[in-house]
């Protein structure tokens, strides 16, 4: 599988299938991306993944994550590779297995600082479009930018939003009893941080694509999240009959 080291520059092709889904932090993006990989048998990609290796390396290493030009340089080093399994994407690391490390409270506030930077979106999106170009199924990739930078011909893209308090009461239950859980109102005001960071950086802000499907999970059920999203994708691949 090709990494963000060796990828190349090349403008995105057309892919038989590939599920663009973005949205802010705790909209539910890897919830569903994981049930439409499985439900459609696509390669699922977690771009934030990567993000956060970089910025675990960046944090290993003592380099400044606000500094661009530093965070750029250590990406020449740097070799990112996820390998699918039936739990989701191992994350690798330069060769070493991070993937139980990424969900640290430091390492999420790192990833979301490196990944301001311009010159380290760029090199982040060539290693994605590799990615997903590579996939022989067809792709379902979640992010910041997937429908709007990374694969703007996806076939399928689909906006995942809630308010603020709804995603940080998420992610308070998913951290609630394990060793990186966090304070409810601290969760909440880290995510409010992170919608400005993400919707106010210079490269790629966030924001939902003019032709993504938005769906705003606020008052909606894990279940009819699951299923909302599985119905447009079905309807792309029923259009597209030789995807069915």
């Amino acid at each position: 599988m090709p990494s963000a080291s060796d990828a190349s520059d090349s403008s995105p092709e057309p892919h038989p299938l590939i599920v663009a889904i973005d949205g802010p932090a705790g909209a539910g993006k890897s919830t569903v991306a994981a049930h439409l990989a499985r439900r459609f048998g696509l390669l699922n990609l977690e771009t934030g993944a990567m993000y956060r290796a970089l910025a675990l390396k960046a944090v290993e290493q003592g380099t400044p994550v606000d500094d661009a030009a530093a965070v750029t340089t250590l990406t020449e080093t740097t070799r990112i590779v996820l390998e699918p399994g039936n739990n989701g994407n191992r994350v690798l690391l330069d060769g070493r297995d991070v993937t139980a490390l990424l969900r640290d409270p430091a390492v999420t506030a790192a990833a979301s600082r490196v990944s301001v930077h311009p010159k380290v979106r760029h090199w982040m999106v060539t290693a994605q479009r590799a990615m997903g170009q590579a996939a022989p199924s067809g792709v379902v990739m979640e992010g910041r930018d997937i429908g709007t930078v990374v694969f703007p011909n996806a076939t399928v893209k689909i906006f995942l939003d809630a308010s603020v308090e709804a995603r940080g009461g998420r992610r308070f239950l998913q951290t609630a009893g394990s060793a990186v859980a966090e304070d409810r109102v601290a969760i909440t005001r880290e995510i409010a941080a992170r919608d400005d960071r993400d919707r106010s950086r210079e490269a790629s802000p966030l924001h939902p694509a003019d032709d993504a499907i938005r769906i705003d999970t606020t008052s909606m059920s894990l279940d009819e999240v699951l299923a909302c999203a599985t119905e447009f994708v079905q309807a792309a691949v029923s259009r597209a009959g030789k995807y069915a």
